[in-house]
């Protein structure tokens, strides 16, 4: 692609408030959103006029319809994500979504294919994988100086109450997909996955003991990795301080993420070294250490650099679907008492969906 700024048209003003802010406004040389989709008339003038957005719609047709649209950022609940973003990518748009990128593996496998025929780029949002904690500790790993992995945990314990589930589609499993698992914890799965490599295999367990609501909001899991490692994830809505923590212990170090809630791979983390000849390598290997923006910033950097050079996305619909195949899982063994193996194809009983009934 020539043209050297993408023109975005941001669909759904809730999150898109964050991805305009923290995403678009730091990458203004490479990103021009020029268009807000909202049904809500109220929040789509309060963000184009906060951000200076020239165009305003409440119709998402109207959107796949404009020309000069190249990137549609899909910011909507959940329930409506696989229809945009099978839409959005027929009409050969760039495409960029919130997670849960959809509702199910057979979903995901469809978007794949959709993806493989459609000239756009779709890249699903994980956030918490870019920032200097979380890049530092993947070029220790990738330069093979941490050495094999023995064992992570990954904590999501944040708050939610009624006031968060009083917006209508919240907590519902028609429209959210999923609770803490979907919505809040999804996001540090990934980032233990990205570091550690995937999953062989998950015994978990789900809860709903917080809210008065329909989906979980307590979960916890025993996990065996394919390399071998072991891995623990745990999560509840109802903790008294909110943080986000992973511990990954590996032969020759271990790391510990900061405990930020909603950007744990942001601030540099605990690198603990076994020796000095592991910490002197380690420094060497960051001596050249440039700051890596938090969250959405880098990710949407690298996408727009993806985009433009025709080179690998920061995070793919495969990525996603790993992701999901851990919520499938959780479900599945919830509900059967059983370890559930991987991968998860279409013979599995819950590849159309995980949604009771």
């Amino acid at each position: 692609m020539s043209r050297q700024v993408l023109r975005v048209a941001v669909v759904g003003g809730g999150i898109g408030h964050s991805h305009i802010a923290d995403g678009y406004v730091p990458n203004a040389d490479r990103f021009a959103v020029t268009t807000i989709c909202d049904i809500n008339a109220e929040r789509t003038g309060s963000l184009a006029r906060e951000f200076g957005v020239p165009r305003q719609t409440a119709s998402f047709d109207e959107v796949l319809a404009m020309p000069d649209i190249d990137v549609v950022d899909i910011c909507t609940p959940p329930l409506l994500h696989f229809p945009q973003v099978m839409a959005a990518l027929a009409a050969g748009k760039h495409v960029i979504c919130e997670k849960p990128l959809v509702g199910s593996l057979r979903e995901i496998d469809e978007v794949a294919a959709a993806e493989a025929r459609s000239p756009g780029r779709l890249m699903p949002v994980f956030q918490y994988r870019f920032g200097n904690g979380a890049q530092q500790a993947k070029r220790i790993i990738d330069s093979g100086i941490a050495g094999k992995p023995y064992l992570g945990t990954a904590e999501t314990f944040w708050k939610r109450g009624p006031d968060y589930y009083a917006v209508p589609w919240r907590g519902k499993w028609a429209s959210e997909l999923g609770g803490i698992l979907m919505t809040h914890a999804i996001h540090i799965h990934d980032l233990l996955f990205y570091l550690m490599g995937p999953a062989q295999s998950l015994f978990g367990r789900t809860a709903t003991r917080v809210n008065r609501i329909e989906v979980e909001d307590c979960i916890s899991a025993s996990l065996a990795l394919e390399s071998g490692a072991l891995a623990t994830l745990s999560g509840t809505l109802g903790s008294q301080e909110q943080i986000s923590r992973l511990r990954l212990a590996f032969e020759n170090v271990t790391f510990e993420s900061d405990h930020a809630p909603y950007e744990p791979g942001s601030k540099p983390w605990r690198i603990i070294p076994a020796n000095d000849d592991i910490g002197q390598r380690i420094d060497a290997l960051l001596a050249d250490w440039a700051d890596i923006r938090p969250g959405y910033a880098t990710q949407f950097e690298r996408f727009f650099e993806a985009v433009t050079t025709g080179g690998p996305l920061p995070v793919t619909s495969a990525d996603a679907r790993r992701a999901l195949e851990i919520v499938t899982a959780f479900y599945h063994s919830n509900e059967t008492r059983q370890e559930v193996p991987f991968p998860i194809g279409p013979n599995h009983a819950k590849y159309a969906g995980w949604l009771p009934g």
